[in-house]
């Protein structure tokens, strides 16, 4: 099955690229470059979605995706 997810990619203050994965609680991953930390985050949905299926959990589906613009 083909799952698509939103991910979020972070520079941390090392310089460090952080992606997470919003829809799978605690699914992230790291790289020198943003292209390194993409490829990442796809290994751990994939190995995320694998060890759900072993023990039998849903899946998470993301149905909606908004972005929200706040002035402060």
């Amino acid at each position: 099955m083909k799952y698509k997810y939103r991910i979020l990619i972070e520079k941390d203050e090392n310089g460090i690229y952080i992606a997470s994965c919003p829809a799978l609680q605690g699914c992230y991953s790291q790289g020198d470059t943003v292209d390194e930390a993409l490829q990442n985050i796809k290994d751990a949905i994939q190995l995320h979605i694998e060890a759900r299926q072993a023990l039998g959990e849903p899946i998470p589906i993301e149905i909606l995706i908004e972005e929200v613009e706040v002035v402060v």
